[in-house]
C-alpha cells in the first residue's frame, strides 16, 4: 500500500498538466471536484441532477433535499490507471463509500457526454441508484432486485435536448450474459441458494439481474407480476415463495427470459426535458492552497492505513506551511494529522482553520474527532469534562448546519462514553441522524441496536434488514445477519439488549466488482 501512496502522489502532483486546475461544482445533491473546464464540470453536474430527477419521476418518490454536508461528494481522479492505483485493484473502474456527513464517490473523470457514458460513469450511476433507493425507502430488496434495478437505471444516456433515456440495454454486461457462468433462475431469486454456489468462476449474476428487472418492468408480457412480487415481499413472504406466487412456473419464466435476451429490440423509457428539469450548478475555482492539497486529500478520503498516513502527512504539512492562512488546507492538515494518530496536532490545525474561516465544516468535524480521541484517554474524574469539551465543535457545527448528522450522532455517543444512559433527546437525535443518512448502514445498525433495547423489535429488524441482505456488506453485513438471527424470536415491547463490539466502527463494505 505504501508503494500505492507514493505512486499516486507522483501521478497527482507531477503528471497533471501545468495549466490544469481543480474546480468545484455544487448542486442540490452533489459536490464534484475535477481538474476539468468549468463548462464541462457544470454540464456533468447537470447530467447527474437530471439522473436524480429521473429516479424521482420513475419511482414516484420525492426525496428530502440533503443538508450541504450530506450531499454526495465526487472526486474525478484521472484515467483508468489512476483509478486502479487509488482503488488498489485492476478490477475497479469507480467506487463509492456511504457515510453520514461524508459520502464520497471516485470516478475517472467528469467529462459529460450525450453518447454511451464511459464505464466509470456507469459505475457512479449504479452506486447512486443504490444510494437513491436507500434514501427513498427502507424496503429490503432481495439482491437480484437491488442489483438489477441499479443496472437498469445506470444504463442511461443523456441526450443534448436535456432529457434522459432509461432502461437502455446494459452493454457493459453483454460479456457476462453471453460468456460468463450461467445463474439459474432459482439461484438468481433466492440469495441463500445463490450463496451455496461452490464455483469461483465469474458468473452472470449482474447481467441476469438486469435482464429480469428489465423484462418485468418494460416487456409488457407479465403485467402486474412485478408489483405482486414486491407486495408479497413487503408482507413478509420469503423471496422464493413470493416469486412462485407472483410469477408462476419458474422454469417457464427462465425460458421466457432467455427468449427476451435474444430479441433484436428492447423497450426503453425516454423522459422529456420537462420531466427531469434540474436546479442550478455552481462552479468555482479552488484556492491555490486547496488546488495543491486536494490530490492528497483525495487519498485521505479514500482511506489510509496508519503507515500510509505517516507517509502522506509530510506532504500535507509542506503545503500547509506554504499556505498558513488557508482554512481549507488547514482542515486537510487536521485530517492528515488525525489519520496519523496525532490528536493534539490535529486539534491545533483545526483550531487554526476555524480561526481563519469559521465556515469550513471539515475543521469542526476533525476537531470533534480529535477531542473525542483525547477524551477516551481521560481519567474517570476528568471524563465528564473531557466529553463535554469534545461536544463543543459538534454543537457549533449543529448551530451552523442543523441537519448535519454527525453532531446528532456524537451527542448520543458522548453520553455512552461517559457511562450515562442516553436521554430520550439523545435517542431521538440518533434516530434523526439515521433518517438524514439512511445510506449509512453502520449507523442504521447502531440505531437498530438502540431501539431493540427499547423493545422496538420490528423497527430494529427493519433497520438492520437492508444491510443483512446486502451481498457486499462485508463484515458489517455479517454482523447485521447475527443481529437478525438474535432478534428473530424477540418479543415486541420487551427490551432486547445486544451490544456488538464493532457497533461504532466505520462501515466495512466490499466494493462491487466491475
Amino acid at each position: 500500500m505504501r508503494a500505492l501512496i507514493a505512486a499516486l502522489c507522483c501521478i497527482t502532483l507531477m503528471a497533471t498538466p501545468a495549466q490544469a486546475r481543480w474546480r468545484k461544482a455544487e448542486s442540490e445533491h452533489f459536490i464534484i471536484y475535477a481538474d476539468d473546464s468549468a463548462r464541462d464540470l457544470a454540464r456533468f453536474g447537470n447530467m447527474l441532477e437530471r439522473f436524480h430527477k429521473a429516479l424521482e419521476f420513475l419511482t414516484g418518490k420525492t426525496t428530502e433535499t440533503p443538508s450541504p454536508s450530506n450531499r454526495v461528494t465526487i472526486y474525478a481522479v484521472g484515467g483508468s490507471s489512476d483509478m486502479q492505483r487509488l482503488a488498489g485493484s485492476r478490477e475497479i473502474a469507480g467506487f463509492y463509500s456511504a457515510r453520514a456527513g461524508g459520502s464520497v464517490a471516485f470516478v475517472q473523470d467528469a467529462h459529460p457526454t450525450t453518447r454511451e457514458p464511459p464505464f466509470s460513469v456507469v459505475v457512479l450511476l449504479h452506486e447512486y441508484a443504490h444510494y437513491f433507493a436507500s434514501i427513498s425507502s427502507r424496503f429490503p430488496q432481495p439482491p437480484w432486485m437491488s442489483e438489477g434495478g441499479a443496472e437498469f437505471f445506470a444504463s442511461a444516456r443523456f441526450p443534448s435536448d436535456g432529457g434522459v433515456e432509461i432502461g437502455r440495454p446494459a452493454m457493459h454486461r453483454a460479456g457476462d450474459l453471453f460468456y460468463a457462468a450461467d445463474v439459474p433462475i432459482r439461484e438468481l431469486l433466492d440469495a441463500d441458494l445463490y450463496a451455496q454456489r461452490t464455483s469461483t468462476r465469474h458468473d452472470a449474476f449482474y447481467g441476469r439481474a438486469w435482464l429480469l428487472f428489465h423484462y418485468l418492468s418494460l416487456s409488457n408480457e407479465r403485467p402486474g407480476q412485478f408489483s405482486a412480487y414486491t407486495t408479497a415481499l413487503s408482507e413478509g413472504m420469503s423471496a422464493m415463495a413470493a416469486a412462485e406466487q407472483a410469477f408462476g412456473d419458474l422454469d417457464q419464466l427462465e425460458s421466457d427470459l432467455d427468449d427476451y435476451l435474444h430479441q433484436r429490440r428492447m423497450m426503453m423509457l425516454t423522459l422529456r426535458p420537462t420531466m427531469v428539469t434540474p436546479g442550478a450548478v455552481y462552479v468555482s475555482e479552488l484556492s491555490d492552497g486547496m488546488d495543491e492539497v486536494l490530490p492528497l486529500q483525495i487519498i485521505s478520503k479514500r482511506g489510509v492505513s496508519h503507515e500510509d498516513a505517516l507517509e502522506l502527512l509530510p506532504k500535507v504539512r509542506a503545503i500547509a506551511a506554504s499556505y498558513p492562512d488557508d482554512a481549507g488546507v488547514l482542515a486537510a492538515l487536521a485530517e492528515a494529522e488525525l489519520d496519523a494518530g496525532n490528536d493534539a496536532e490535529a486539534l491545533a490545525a483545526a483550531n487554526r482553520a476555524i480561526a481563519a474561516d469559521p465556515s469550513v465544516v471539515n475543521a469542526y468535524v476533525q476537531k470533534g474527532y480529535a477531542l473525542f480521541n483525547l477524551a477516551a484517554d481521560a481519567s474517570m474524574d476528568e471524563r465528564e469534562e473531557a466529553y463535554s469539551k469534545a461536544m463543543e465543535p459538534f454543537s457549533a457545527l449543529n448551530a451552523r448546519e442543523p441537519d448535519h448528522p454527525l453532531p446528532l450522532i456524537y451527542y448520543y455517543r458522548s453520553l455512552q462514553k461517559r457511562g450515562k444512559e442516553p436521554t430520550e433527546l439523545a435517542r431521538q437525535a440518533l434516530e434523526r441522524a439515521s433518517e438524514l443518512a439512511p445510506f449509512d448502514r453502520s449507523l442504521a445498525l447502531e440505531v437498530a441496536t438502540m431501539v431493540a433495547s427499547q423493545g422496538k423489535i420490528a423497527l430494529a429488524r427493519a433497520l438492520a434488514a437492508p444491510l443483512a441482505f446486502d451481498p457486499h456488506g462485508g463484515k458489517l453485513g455479517k454482523l447485521a445477519q447475527f443481529f437478525m438471527n438474535a432478534t428473530k424470536n424477540a418479543e415486541e415491547a420487551e427490551p432486547f439488549n445486544w451490544t456488538p463490539p464493532l457497533i461504532i466502527d466505520p462501515p466495512e463494505v466490499e466494493p462491487e466488482p466491475a
